[in-house]
């Protein structure tokens, strides 16, 4: 399912259980979300590698999109949460990663309920939201790995520099972003909302 999973993971044979665990659970993720009611591909009937056109039906249905670049910030996110938790370094990396996968995973499943697709159509730009397909929630999976694998490997100035540099790409790109989004989710803002639209 994951092949970039394995890949990257698997090279090292230490963490062959922990890429199988990352990849059981992406595809617990899928199965919820299929119970959910979310499709598996686009409506469409075929899976892009790339859709970049976000005011679309097909954005959030193919494998990567925009929104794939927030997902990598997840990663730094998840790996820097983890970071402060775990101090001491008590976990292990794999620990730490198979962790960063299942938060991942649970906000994919909890991104795609009813009440934060309504949530998302009522209080930001995304009218014709309706949730992720499943390969696009896998997709986000593969962002936030890579995000978490640069911030696990990388200096922590360099995560800093791509964590800014692909919000203001995203800003420029498609007047959306991962503050920007957190933001409209908790407490939309009318001025910004206008802002996004173009007007």
């Amino acid at each position: 399912m994951n092949a970039l999973l394995c890949y990257s993971l698997c090279m090292n044979r230490k963490y062959f259980n922990v890429a199988l665990g990352a990849i059981g659970i992406t595809a617990a993720m899928a199965i919820i979300m299929h119970f959910e009611g979310r499709l598996a591909i686009c409506a469409c009937g075929y899976v892009k590698f790339w859709h970049g056109l976000v005011v679309s039906s097909g954005n959030s249905q193919h494998l990567f999109d925009w929104y794939a670049f927030s997902h990598v910030l997840h990663g730094l996110g998840w790996y820097l949460l983890l970071w402060l938790i775990d101090r001491k370094k008590k976990l292990s990396m794999g620990t730490k990663f198979l962790i960063a996968v299942a938060l991942a995973a649970g906000w994919e499943v909890l991104e795609n309920s009813e009440f934060v697709i309504n949530r998302y159509r009522s209080a930001t730009i995304s009218l014709d939201y309706f949730g992720d397909s499943i390969i696009n929630a896998v997709g986000d999976i593969i962002s936030m790995i890579i995000g978490f694998l640069f911030a696990w490997k990388m200096k922590p100035w360099l995560s800093v520099v791509l964590f800014v540099a692909i919000e203001l790409m995203l800003l420029y790109a498609i007047r959306d972003s991962l503050i920007i989004n957190i933001i409209m989710l908790i407490y939309p803002i009318e001025a910004l909302k206008v802002w996004q639209a173009g007007v």
